[in-house]
């Protein structure tokens, strides 16, 4: 099994708060689930767009998502001193415990 890891950085240009960005969070969230609505017809607009370039804008709008998750992760490290390497340790323990992932 071929295992692929994403990196995504810490963002040096903002300074966010847990609200602020648990409000962004939502809002990347909501356009996803707006493009995917497109993807599938279920917004009740014809789609116009080809199928690969919806994908694309979706693959991007989950980056954003990603991002600020990650952005996320980086404030409660700073904000409450939590251990992101000990969380992500028991974050792959648990996908392994539950047979998601196998290493």
């Amino acid at each position: 099994m071929e295992i692929k890891t994403l990196s995504l950085p810490r963002l040096n240009q903002l300074t966010p708060s847990l609200e602020s960005t648990a409000l962004k969070l939502m809002e990347e969230a909501g356009e996803l689930a707006q493009l995917i609505g497109k993807f599938r017809g279920l917004s009740g607009e014809a789609t116009v767009h080809p199928e690969h370039l919806l994908a694309e804008d979706i693959a991007g709008e989950l980056l954003d998502v990603a991002q600020t998750a990650v952005t996320m992760m980086f404030v409660m490290e700073e904000a409450y001193g939590i251990s992101l390497d000990d969380m992500l340790q028991q974050h792959v323990n648990k996908l392994e415990k539950k047979g998601y992932l196998r290493i």
